[in-house]
């Protein structure tokens, strides 16, 4: 709802004016959830509910043992080349994988694997980059 997000965000409205218009519209709400808005508004905290959301959703599918991975390629990825990777992925990690595919030409080839704030940039651009770096401190 951009609306209450702009609402919330506002500066010039006051905290009941804001909760009014949280209890509006999650009157339903289960009332954990509307109580954490209510606690968000009144702390000064209104506009972050968007950031609060993405953590709570980080640490829920982490206590679920799931973990999200961007695999970014040069090159689209066939179904059976994805499953391959996000098997290694959950080898190595332990975890139940959930994989959303990017393509990026400048890649070259290759790959990077981003998980949070991890990121596996196994791409000839990477490499060449990297090498570029070392022969430039390296002179």
């Amino acid at each position: 709802m951009p609306e209450l997000h702009e609402l919330l965000r506002n500066p010039q409205l006051d905290a009941r004016a804001k909760t009014a218009a949280v209890d509006a519209v999650a009157g339903d709400a289960d009332p954990l959830v509307r109580n954490l808005l209510r606690l968000l508004v009144q702390k000064g905290r209104g506009g972050e509910i968007d950031e609060v959301a993405v953590e709570f959703e980080r640490l829920a599918a982490a206590e679920e043992g799931l973990l999200s991975v961007e695999l970014t390629t040069a090159f689209e990825l066939d179904d059976a080349e994805a499953r391959s990777i996000v098997g290694q992925i959950q080898s190595a990690s332990g975890r139940t994988v959930e994989a959303t595919r990017a393509v990026d030409p400048s890649l070259i080839g290759g790959i990077i694997i981003q998980a949070g704030t991890k990121r596996v940039d196994a791409s000839i651009r990477g490499r060449l980059e990297r090498l570029r770096r070392e022969l430039a401190t390296r002179a």
